[in-house]
């Protein structure tokens, strides 16, 4: 099986040795997404909602970059550091997969890199 390292500008540059998503056969594996804006590498803001909503778009950029759209994404994890944001998030998540609902987890974490509330990762399938 082959594989293929996905870059795109449209999203942040990796702040470790990692790259934002894999091709691997018919899937795509999307890294972990803060709320940090492409061109600066800074985030967006210090409040919930701005971040997930930039988390989100970055993970979409990811997914769109690689060739697959959201409705190929079949799983979403999420890690928050304050459960009492869920209703919100689900509120913005809910702005990005409307009809199309992947198989999803949201995890409370002590805390995330870069001091962010809030990470989003998925995995997509288009097939080989």
């Amino acid at each position: 099986m082959s594989m293929k390292v996905i870059q795109t500008d449209r999203a942040p540059a990796a702040i470790g040795p990692y790259s934002q998503g894999i091709v691997a056969g018919g899937w795509l594996f999307v890294s972990g997404q803060l709320g940090l804006k492409p061109a600066t590498g800074e985030m967006v803001g210090e409040g919930f909602g701005d971040q997930a909503r930039q988390a989100l778009a970055n993970l979409r950029s990811i997914v769109e970059a690689a060739g697959f759209a959201l409705t190929n994404v079949v799983a979403v994890d999420v890690f928050i550091t304050d459960m009492a944001q869920f209703s919100s998030f689900n509120s913005i998540y809910s702005e990005v997969f409307s009809e199309h609902k992947p198989a999803r987890a949201v995890v409370e974490v002590k805390g995330l890199p870069r001091g962010a509330h809030v990470e989003v990762k998925c995995a997509a399938f288009r097939g080989a």
